[in-house]
């Protein structure tokens, strides 16, 4: 499945809002990347920030399972929209 830059963006919007409910994973998601809750009102149109809000989500199955079963999108949904942000390019060693 592969997304536009707009619906990727779409999609981790839906992501970071899902992220800011949940009270348990917001704390580690601001621990890890270093945003306060300024961060979260004024970066959320950043297509750089909202690639961070799915790098993040992208670190745990766990996470992505729960992101997914409550935004009732399919599991790959978090890699296709990663994909299209900036810096999502998928690398190629060969």
């Amino acid at each position: 499945m592969a997304f536009s830059r707009d619906q990727a963006e779409t999609f981790a919007l839906q992501a970071l809002a899902w992220l800011a409910a949940n009270d348990e994973l917001l704390p580690v998601f601001m621990g890890a990347t270093g945003a306060g809750m300024d961060d979260l009102r004024e970066r959320a149109t950043d297509p750089d920030f909202l690639a961070s809000v799915l790098d993040f989500l992208l670190m745990d199955d766990v996470w992505i399972v729960d992101a997914c079963d409550a935004l009732s999108v399919p599991y790959e949904t978090p890699q296709a929209a990663r994909a299209a942000l900036p810096g999502g390019e998928r690398m190629h060693w060969t």
